[in-house]
Protein backbone atom coordinates (compact mmCIF):
# COMPACT_ATOMS: atom_id res chain seq x y z
CA UNK A 1 0.00 0.00 0.00
CA UNK A 2 1.23 3.47 -0.83
CA UNK A 3 2.05 5.38 2.39
CA UNK A 4 -0.89 7.60 3.35
CA UNK A 5 1.40 10.49 4.29
CA UNK A 6 2.88 10.53 0.78
CA UNK A 7 -0.37 9.94 -1.06
CA UNK A 8 -2.75 12.59 -2.41
CA UNK A 9 -5.40 12.77 -5.13
CA UNK A 10 -6.23 16.03 -6.90
CA UNK A 11 -8.24 17.11 -9.98
CA UNK A 12 -6.57 17.12 -13.37
CA UNK A 13 -5.95 20.77 -14.29
CA UNK A 14 -4.02 22.52 -17.07
CA UNK A 15 -1.09 23.05 -14.71
CA UNK A 16 -0.93 19.29 -14.05
CA UNK A 17 -1.08 18.23 -17.70
CA UNK A 18 2.63 17.39 -17.85
CA UNK A 19 2.19 15.04 -14.89
CA UNK A 20 -0.70 13.25 -16.58
CA UNK A 21 1.29 12.97 -19.80
CA UNK A 22 4.17 11.49 -17.82
CA UNK A 23 1.85 8.97 -16.16
CA UNK A 24 0.14 7.87 -19.38
CA UNK A 25 3.41 7.59 -21.27
CA UNK A 26 3.88 7.37 -25.06
CA UNK A 27 1.06 4.81 -25.40
CA UNK A 28 -1.48 7.14 -23.87
CA UNK A 29 -2.26 4.75 -21.00
CA UNK A 30 -3.42 2.04 -23.42
CA UNK A 31 -3.07 1.80 -27.21
CA UNK A 32 -3.32 5.54 -27.78
CA UNK A 33 -6.61 5.88 -25.92
CA UNK A 34 -5.80 8.86 -23.68
CA UNK A 35 -9.02 8.05 -21.81
CA UNK A 36 -11.28 9.04 -24.71
CA UNK A 37 -12.87 5.62 -25.33
CA UNK A 38 -16.20 6.42 -23.67
CA UNK A 39 -16.29 10.05 -24.80
CA UNK A 40 -16.01 9.58 -28.58
CA UNK A 41 -17.74 7.61 -31.30
CA UNK A 42 -15.73 4.56 -32.29
CA UNK A 43 -14.73 6.05 -35.64
CA UNK A 44 -13.60 9.28 -34.00
CA UNK A 45 -11.64 7.38 -31.38
CA UNK A 46 -9.91 5.21 -33.98
CA UNK A 47 -9.10 8.17 -36.19
CA UNK A 48 -7.66 10.10 -33.24
CA UNK A 49 -5.78 7.14 -31.75
CA UNK A 50 -2.57 8.50 -30.32
CA UNK A 51 -1.92 12.22 -30.78
CA UNK A 52 -5.50 13.06 -31.75
CA UNK A 53 -6.91 11.57 -28.58
CA UNK A 54 -4.15 13.20 -26.55
CA UNK A 55 -5.10 16.61 -27.96
CA UNK A 56 -8.78 15.91 -27.26
CA UNK A 57 -8.12 15.09 -23.60
CA UNK A 58 -5.87 18.10 -23.18
CA UNK A 59 -8.57 20.35 -24.65
CA UNK A 60 -11.10 18.96 -22.17
CA UNK A 61 -8.80 19.62 -19.25
CA UNK A 62 -8.06 23.12 -20.50
CA UNK A 63 -11.81 23.77 -20.74
CA UNK A 64 -12.13 22.97 -17.00
CA UNK A 65 -14.80 20.37 -17.72
CA UNK A 66 -14.79 17.49 -15.22
CA UNK A 67 -12.38 14.86 -16.55
CA UNK A 68 -10.66 13.05 -13.73
CA UNK A 69 -8.27 12.97 -10.80
CA UNK A 70 -4.55 12.30 -10.54
CA UNK A 71 -2.99 10.38 -7.65
CA UNK A 72 0.49 11.29 -6.45
CA UNK A 73 3.03 9.54 -4.27
CA UNK A 74 5.13 12.46 -3.14
CA UNK A 75 5.67 14.42 -6.35
CA UNK A 76 5.32 11.42 -8.67
CA UNK A 77 2.03 10.93 -10.57
CA UNK A 78 1.04 7.30 -10.02
CA UNK A 79 -2.67 6.95 -10.80
CA UNK A 80 -5.65 8.29 -12.73
CA UNK A 81 -9.40 7.94 -12.42
CA UNK A 82 -11.86 9.32 -14.96
CA UNK A 83 -14.93 10.81 -13.25
CA UNK A 84 -17.60 13.14 -14.63
CA UNK A 85 -21.38 13.33 -15.13
CA UNK A 86 -22.52 10.24 -17.00
CA UNK A 87 -23.70 12.31 -19.96
CA UNK A 88 -20.06 13.13 -20.70
CA UNK A 89 -19.64 9.49 -21.75
CA UNK A 90 -22.04 8.80 -24.67
CA UNK A 91 -20.29 5.49 -25.30
CA UNK A 92 -21.99 4.08 -22.20
CA UNK A 93 -25.43 4.62 -23.71
CA UNK A 94 -24.44 2.71 -26.84
CA UNK A 95 -23.69 -0.36 -24.74
CA UNK A 96 -26.51 -2.84 -24.19
CA UNK A 97 -24.80 -3.97 -20.99
CA UNK A 98 -24.10 -0.50 -19.60
CA UNK A 99 -27.22 1.39 -20.64
CA UNK A 100 -28.86 3.52 -17.91
CA UNK A 101 -30.36 1.68 -14.97
CA UNK A 102 -33.01 4.37 -14.43
CA UNK A 103 -33.55 8.07 -14.97
CA UNK A 104 -31.49 9.31 -12.04
CA UNK A 105 -28.76 11.85 -12.77
CA UNK A 106 -25.49 10.20 -11.81
CA UNK A 107 -21.80 10.86 -12.05
CA UNK A 108 -19.74 8.03 -13.50
CA UNK A 109 -16.33 6.47 -12.98
CA UNK A 110 -15.25 4.99 -16.29
CA UNK A 111 -11.50 4.36 -16.34
CA UNK A 112 -8.43 3.81 -14.19
CA UNK A 113 -4.73 3.81 -14.90
CA UNK A 114 -2.05 3.08 -12.32
CA UNK A 115 1.72 3.14 -12.83
CA UNK A 116 2.96 -0.44 -13.04
CA UNK A 117 5.11 -0.28 -9.90
CA UNK A 118 2.13 0.89 -7.82
CA UNK A 119 -0.43 -1.68 -8.95
CA UNK A 120 -2.05 -4.06 -6.46
CA UNK A 121 -1.29 -1.71 -3.57
CA UNK A 122 -4.78 -0.32 -2.96
CA UNK A 123 -4.44 2.73 -5.19
CA UNK A 124 -7.73 2.00 -6.99
CA UNK A 125 -9.71 2.08 -3.74
CA UNK A 126 -8.09 5.38 -2.74
CA UNK A 127 -8.93 6.81 -6.17
CA UNK A 128 -12.56 5.73 -5.79
CA UNK A 129 -12.80 7.34 -2.35
CA UNK A 130 -11.37 10.57 -3.75
CA UNK A 131 -13.73 10.43 -6.74
CA UNK A 132 -16.69 10.14 -4.39
CA UNK A 133 -15.60 13.26 -2.47
CA UNK A 134 -14.99 15.12 -5.74
CA UNK A 135 -18.38 14.20 -7.20
CA UNK A 136 -20.17 15.11 -3.97
CA UNK A 137 -18.43 18.49 -3.84
CA UNK A 138 -19.73 19.14 -7.35
CA UNK A 139 -23.33 18.41 -6.38
CA UNK A 140 -23.60 14.75 -7.37
CA UNK A 141 -26.02 12.60 -5.38
CA UNK A 142 -24.88 9.27 -6.76
CA UNK A 143 -21.65 7.88 -8.24
CA UNK A 144 -21.81 4.95 -10.64
CA UNK A 145 -19.14 2.54 -11.90
CA UNK A 146 -18.87 -0.28 -14.44
CA UNK A 147 -16.20 -2.67 -13.15
CA UNK A 148 -15.27 -6.14 -14.31
CA UNK A 149 -15.78 -9.25 -12.21
CA UNK A 150 -13.67 -11.82 -14.06
CA UNK A 151 -14.34 -15.54 -13.90
CA UNK A 152 -10.68 -16.23 -13.07
CA UNK A 153 -8.36 -14.72 -10.49
CA UNK A 154 -5.78 -13.26 -12.86
CA UNK A 155 -6.56 -11.24 -16.00
CA UNK A 156 -4.40 -8.82 -18.01
CA UNK A 157 -4.49 -5.25 -16.66
CA UNK A 158 -5.61 -3.91 -20.05
CA UNK A 159 -8.85 -5.90 -19.72
CA UNK A 160 -9.88 -4.29 -16.45
CA UNK A 161 -9.43 -0.59 -17.24
CA UNK A 162 -12.90 0.09 -15.79
CA UNK A 163 -11.77 -1.37 -12.46
CA UNK A 164 -12.43 -4.57 -10.54
CA UNK A 165 -15.69 -5.13 -8.69
CA UNK A 166 -13.82 -6.01 -5.50
CA UNK A 167 -12.23 -2.57 -5.33
CA UNK A 168 -15.62 -0.91 -5.75
CA UNK A 169 -17.05 -2.98 -2.90
CA UNK A 170 -14.16 -1.98 -0.65
CA UNK A 171 -14.96 1.66 -1.44
CA UNK A 172 -18.60 1.16 -0.38
CA UNK A 173 -20.29 0.69 -3.76
CA UNK A 174 -23.29 -1.64 -4.10
CA UNK A 175 -24.37 -3.59 -7.15
CA UNK A 176 -27.59 -2.25 -8.69
CA UNK A 177 -27.73 -4.13 -12.01
CA UNK A 178 -25.96 -6.91 -13.90
CA UNK A 179 -26.75 -7.58 -17.54
CA UNK A 180 -23.64 -9.66 -18.12
CA UNK A 181 -22.08 -12.30 -15.90
CA UNK A 182 -18.85 -10.36 -15.56
CA UNK A 183 -20.05 -6.71 -15.71
CA UNK A 184 -21.99 -5.42 -12.70
CA UNK A 185 -23.15 -1.81 -12.50
CA UNK A 186 -22.36 -0.42 -9.06
CA UNK A 187 -23.40 2.72 -7.21
CA UNK A 188 -22.42 4.75 -4.20
CA UNK A 189 -24.98 7.11 -2.69
CA UNK A 190 -23.42 10.49 -1.89
CA UNK A 191 -26.22 12.27 -0.03
CA UNK A 192 -26.01 13.25 3.65
CA UNK A 193 -28.60 10.57 4.33
CA UNK A 194 -27.73 7.83 1.84
CA UNK A 195 -30.62 5.92 0.41
CA UNK A 196 -30.11 2.19 0.29
CA UNK A 197 -29.17 1.10 -3.21
CA UNK A 198 -31.71 -1.35 -4.52
CA UNK A 199 -30.54 -4.46 -6.23
CA UNK A 200 -32.33 -4.89 -9.51
CA UNK A 201 -33.23 -8.14 -11.14
CA UNK A 202 -30.73 -9.33 -13.68
CA UNK A 203 -31.80 -8.18 -17.16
Amino acid sequence: MTKAAAFRVVPATPSRWDDLEQLFGPRGACAGCWCMWWRLRRGEWSQGKGNGNRRALRALIRSREPTGLIAYSGTDPIGWIAVAPREAYPGLDRSRILKPVDGRPVWAVTCFFTAREHRRRGVTVKLLEAAAKHARSNGAECLEGYPVEPRKDSVPDAWVFTGLAGAFRKAGFLEVARRSETRPIMRLELGLKPRAARRTARA
